[in-house]
């Protein structure tokens, strides 16, 4: 018999490691899940929650198709161990995963359970180990991973297909602080639907629009995320979405689609990072002469994670994290870029925060996104720096989206226009305007002219 063992593709459909048990086999597959204390421990309890929910989806999943989900919890290679003499295994069939903790999870359990260990790309559409080990830019990038083809979506399983087991093992379910997506793939594909059928031909048109973030929260952008993060979701089946509307669309509808599609190839870029960069989330990926003098005021980023620092768009996407475990793509860049330029807080930091607080964090794309931001990453700007105040003004200039997370901030007689400057008026304006809501914890101008000396000075670029 051949065990299919689910680790992050919690999903029957579009998962290419079963279909490929599936092939291979002569007799029923039988499907496991193991909630290994290891891998779970590395979870943030948001991401935990929504896990343990989707675990247990995919095990009514398998109830439907008249088999079950072996459902165990401790180390994996002891409990695909004793479950290969259980069912008379003869080999362990799973997907590749590339963060640090699976992988020697992966190498842990192939020294042990004595059957072949046969790993499948599952999580990217082009296998990182194809492409060259690094390219200077994302453009060469892009350029060569475009040209590669794109596996179609993997078969579903027939109920013949898999092994008449019944299973009354365990399934956790943590506790949440927060509301969580709808769990399984069915939500997902209903999301995914709704995506490509109003704001895809839209997306690069409206997605950095924060109030229409607030008037249609899942219209501009997919929200996909926590979805792929879980594995409730495959890539290819997306890719194949986005690429039947780009079938038939033209002109703005279809550059429009073009973007998001683009916009997966830095999904596939960050995981490209982390296959071959294993210590991404630890270590600077760019090779910096001098060291970066990080101040690391811990009264400061206790501000940030409280979303408290006198910035209204930094504390509007830190309140939507904290209220959502999601921020919108732009003040997440915002706030990152805020911590590690205007506050100089090492980028780990924040990264560490976001893994801790987000439904959909993401291995690969949060170590990349966020080295990316602190300009220790792939970034083609040696020294990028988001202004607060700018960002406000171009794509929140109506304050809808800070107004919706900062209730300080809310009162409609208080000017838009005051709230986009707020960071550089007169300390007796904004409390006239708003005495609750905190000063800027460091000034505009002078804490971006730091930053500037600090990465320009760590680069090399000028004298110490």
């Amino acid at each position: 018999m051949i065990l299919y063992w689910h680790r992050r593709d919690r999903r029957t459909i579009d998962n290419r490691g079963l279909a490929a048990a599936i092939d291979a086999a002569d007799t029923p597959v039988l499907p496991v899940y193991v909630f290994d204390p290891t891998v779970t421990a590395a979870l943030g309890d948001r991401k935990r929650a929504f896990v343990d929910r989707t675990v247990r989806a995919l095990r009514e999943r398998y109830r439907d198709l008249e088999s079950d989900l072996v459902v165990r919890s401790g180390p994996a290679a002891e409990v695909l161990l004793a479950l290969r003499a259980e069912y008379d295994v003869d080999r362990v069939v799973t997907t590749t995963c590339y963060d640090p903790t699976r992988r020697d999870q992966s190498a842990t359990v192939a020294a042990t359970i004595d059957v072949p260990l046969e790993s499948h790309v599952d999580t990217v559409l082009v296998d990182p180990g194809t492409l060259a080990p690094s390219y200077p830019t994302h453009s060469q990038f892009y350029d060569d991973w475009q040209t590669r083809p794109k596996p179609e979506p993997a078969d579903a399983p027939a109920a013949t297909d898999l092994a008449d087991v019944t299973d009354t093992g365990s399934n956790p379910i943590a506790d949440t602080d927060i509301d969580l997506p709808e769990p399984g793939h069915g939500a997902a594909r209903e999301r995914l639907d709704a995506f490509c059928e109003s704001g895809l031909v839209s997306h690069n048109d409206t997605r950095d629009d924060l109030e229409l973030a607030v008037e249609a929260p899942t219209g501009a952008v997919s929200r996909l995320s926590p979805y792929l993060a879980v594995g409730a979701l495959g890539i290819r089946e997306v890719w194949d979405a986005v690429t039947d509307v780009l079938e038939t669309a033209e002109g703005t509808d279809r550059s429009n689609a073009e973007k998001y599609a683009f916009e997966l190839s830095w999904r596939e870029a960050n995981y490209h990072l982390l296959y071959h960069n294993p210590d991404l989330a630890t270590e600077n990926y760019k090779e910096i002469p001098n060291e970066i003098a990080w101040r690391n005021d811990d009264d400061e980023f206790a501000a940030w994670t409280r979303g408290e620092t006198g910035y209204p768009l930094v504390d509007a996407g830190m309140r939507q994290l904290e209220a959502e475990g999601y921020v919108h793509n732009r003040p997440r860049q915002v706030v990152a870029s805020f911590l590690t330029k205007h506050l100089l807080i090492d980028w780990r930091r924040g990264a560490a925060h976001f893994r801790d607080r987000l439904v959909d964090h993401d291995p690969a794309t949060n170590a990349g996104s966020w080295q990316w931001i602190a300009s220790t990453g792939t970034d083609s700007v040696d020294v990028r720096i988001f202004d607060p105040v700018a960002q406000l003004a171009r794509y929140d200039p109506e304050a809808a989206f800070v107004r919706e997370y900062v209730p300080e901030l809310a009162d409609p007689s208080i000017p838009a226009e005051r709230i986009v400057e707020w960071p550089t008026l007169p300390a007796a304006t904004r409390t006239d305007l708003a005495p609750d809501y905190p000063a800027p914890i460091v000034d505009r101008d002078a804490a971006y002219e730091r930053a500037q000396r600090v990465f320009e000075t760590a680069l090399g670029k000028r004298g110490a």
